[in-house]
C-alpha cells in the first residue's frame, strides 16, 4: 500500500500490519509506560499482573503527522486510519446522511480519466458532473480556479520577497530567497520532518490549490449557497495520495459557533475527504452499472454531458475551459512572467525557454537585462533532484530565485493516485499519453503571439492529418475544432478570481488573503528513538 505515496513519505517504511498506536514510540501524557501484560519475577515465583481496564488507545493520522518524533515508520501503518476516514464508503455514507456534497476536480485527474476512457478532459468533466449529481452531489467545481487564486498570491509573495531581499542585510536576504513552491504535500511533509527549521523559511506560505478551494468553499461559497460550513461535505479528486495527508493537517481546521451558545464551537475542515483518480474510477465501475438503468446509458463514455457549475469553475461563455500551462500547476512559469513584468517591465511573449540540466525533471529559465541575469527560476521534480536543491540551499550556494518543487518524478501527472497503466502499456507510455492529452487541448487566447502561434498552427495541422486531435475538415476544406480545448489564460485576467477578491479577499496579500489563503509550517524535532525505531 505504501507505494501509493510519494518517495518522500516512504523513507521510514514499516510493516503495514500494525496499527499506529502499536508503532508509536511516544508514551501517552508524557509518562513512562509498561506493557499491559507484564511478566514479573519474585524469586522463583512467576506472576502475571492484572490488566487494567482502560479505554482503548487510538492514535489517528493527525497524531502521526503532528508527531514531534518525526519519521518513525508510522506513515505506512497510518494508512489504515486514513483510508477509513477518506474512502469511497465514507463518501457514499455522507450522501446517505443528507450532507450537501461538493466535489472539486483537479485537471490532472481529468486528464488521467480522459486517457483511460478515450475522450477529452472537457467531456470527462461534464460526464463526471452528470455522474456525481446523479448520486446526489450538490455541485462539482474545478480546482483550476483555485490554482489561479493560489498563483496570484504566490506571485505577490515572490515580488515582495524579491524586493525585500534587495533592501535587507545579507543575513535577511539569504533567508528570503530562493522561494520554494508549497503545493506538493509530499515535499512539505518531508521538509517539516526531515529538513526542519533551516529550510522552512524558504517555502512559500501560500496554500495549495486543494486547500485554497477548500477555504473558499467553507468560508465564502457556502454562504452564497445558503449553507453553514458544517452542512457542507467537501471532497476533492486528486492525482496524489499525499493530498489525503494534507487535508487532515490541523492548520486547515477552523471553528464555527453553534446555535446553542453553551456548546463549544464545531471543528470544520477545509477539505473533508480526498479521493484519488483511481478511486473515482473504482467508484464509476462499481456504481455505474446500478445507475445505468436510471440514466439509460450503457457506459460512462456515452453518458450525457451535464452543464458545468460556473460558480467556481474556469469555463468561459463559449463553454471552453481555461487555465495556465504546466501540468503541475505552472508555478515557475506564471511567477516568472509576473516577476519580469512587475520588477523589470518586461512582457514575455510565447512559451518560456526552459533549459534541461540533468534531465527533463530539472530545468531552468533565466531573464537577462543588459546582459546580466536578473531572474533565475527552476523546475525540480523528483526526490533526487530535490535533494540537490536542498543541499545548495543549506550551504547558501543556491542561485535560483524561485524553484517549483514536486516530489513525484515528472510532476503531478505522474502522481501515485493516478490510474495505473493498462495491460501491455508501460508507465512511460501512459505518462506520454497524459502529457499529450494535457497539452494538445491548449490554444492561446492572444493571437498576437506571432511566430509561436504560426508554429503551433503548423503542429495542429500535422496532428489533424494524423487524426491526433480529432479535428475534421468540413465540405469547404476548413478545419472544425473539437469542443475540447483548454485556453491558456493569465490568472490575473480570471474574472471569477477577480470577483472573489472584490466580494471577499479584497486584494492579493491583504489581511483577509493572508488569513484564508496562507498557512505556516512547523519543524518536527527528530529523536534518536525515532531514528532507531525501525532497527
Amino acid at each position: 500500500m505504501s507505494e501509493k505515496f510519494s518517495p518522500t513519505l516512504r523513507i521510514g517504511d514499516l510493516s503495514d500490519f500494525i496499527a499506529p498506536s502499536q508503532a508509536c514510540v511516544v508514551s501517552l501524557k508524557g509518562l513512562k509506560t509498561t506493557a499491559p501484560n507484564t511478566i514479573k519475577r519474585d524469586k522463583p515465583e512467576v506472576a502475571i499482573a492484572n490488566k487494567e481496564q482502560t479505554d482503548p488507545v487510538k492514535i489517528s493520522l493527525k497524531d502521526c503527522l503532528a508527531c514531534r518524533w518525526g519519521f518513525s515508520g508510522c506513515i505506512t501503518s497510518a494508512e489504515t486510519v486514513m483510508l477509513e476516514k477518506q474512502s469511497l464508503d465514507d463518501f457514499l455514507s455522507k450522501i446517505d446522511k443528507g450532507k450537501a456534497i461538493i466535489v472539486s476536480l483537479s485537471p490532472q485527474s481529468r486528464a488521467s480519466l480522459a486517457v483511460y476512457f478515450g475522450i477529452s478532459p472537457l467531456q470527462v468533466f461534464k460526464k463526471l458532473t452528470t455522474f456525481f449529481k446523479s448520486l446526489g452531489v450538490k455541485a462539482v467545481f474545478d480546482t483550476s480556479s483555485s490554482r489561479d487564486l493560489t498563483l496570484i498570491e504566490t506571485c505577490h509573495e515572490f515580488v515582495n520577497r524579491f524586493k525585500q531581499s534587495k533592501l535587507s542585510d545579507n543575513e535577511k536576504s539569504n533567508s528570503a530567497l530562493p522561494m520554494l513552491s508549497s503545493a506538493c504535500p509530499g515535499w512539505i511533509c518531508y521538509a517539516e520532518k526531515q529538513l526542519g527549521s533551516y529550510i522552512l523559511p524558504f517555502i512559500s506560505s501560500v496554500k495549495s490549490p486543494q486547500q485554497t478551494i477548500g477555504a473558499t468553499i467553507k468560508h465564502h461559497i457556502c454562504q452564497k449557497m445558503g449553507l453553514r460550513p458544517d452542512e457542507v461535505y467537501h471532497v476533492t479528486v486528486m492525482p496524489c495520495y499525499d493530498k489525503k495527508l494534507e487535508a487532515v493537517r490541523d492548520d486547515f481546521v477552523f471553528e464555527v459557533e453553534q446555535e446553542d451558545a453553551n456548546k463549544s464551537g464545531l471543528r470544520i475542515t477545509e477539505v473533508d475527504s480526498v479521493l484519488t483518480t483511481g478511486e473515482v474510477l473504482d467508484l464509476i465501475k462499481v456504481i455505474f452499472p446500478i445507475l445505468a438503468v436510471y440514466l439509460k446509458e450503457v457506459d460512462f463514455e456515452t453518458l450525457n454531458d451535464y452543464p458545468l457549475d460556473k460558480m467556481l469553475t474556469n469555463v468561459n461563455e463559449e463553454g471552453y475551459l481555461y487555465g495556465v500551462p504546466g501540468s503541475s500547476g505552472g508555478y515557475a512559469e506564471t511567477v516568472f512572467r509576473n516577476a519580469a513584468r512587475m520588477l523589470y517591465g518586461r512582457e514575455i511573449e510565447g512559451p518560456l525557454a526552459f533549459k534541461s540540466l540533468r534531465n527533463m525533471d530539472f530545468r531552468e529559465v533565466t531573464l537577462e537585462v543588459d546582459g546580466k541575469v536578473v531572474l533565475k527560476f527552476a523546475l525540480c521534480y523528483g526526490f533526487q533532484n530535490l535533494q540537490n536543491i536542498v543541499r545548495k540551499v543549506k550551504i547558501g550556494k543556491c542561485d535560483y530565485h524561485f524553484v517549483e518543487v514536486m516530489a513525484c518524478p515528472s510532476g503531478c501527472l505522474n502522481g501515485g493516485g493516478q490510474i495505473k497503466p493498462k495491460p501491455q502499456q508501460s508507465p512511460k507510455e501512459l505518462l506520454q499519453s497524459l502529457e499529450t492529452i494535457y497539452m494538445e487541448n491548449v490554444s492561446f487566447t492572444n493571437i498576437a503571439d506571432g511566430f509561436v502561434c504560426l508554429f503551433l498552427c503548423a503542429v495542429f495541422i500535422l496532428m489533424v492529418e494524423t487524426n491526433c486531435l480529432g479535428y475534421t475538415k468540413n465540405c469547404d476544406g476548413y478545419l472544425s475544432p473539437p469542443q475540447k480545448r483548454v485556453l491558456i489564460k493569465d490568472p490575473f485576467e480570471n474574472l471569477l478570481v477577480k470577483s472573489l477578491y472584490d466580494e471577499w479577499l479584497e486584494q492579493p496579500g491583504s489581511e483577509k488573503a493572508k488569513r484564508y489563503m496562507h498557512t505556516a509550517y512547523h519543524p518536527m524535532v527528530k529523536s534518536v528513538t525515532a531514528q532507531l525505531h525501525n532497527w
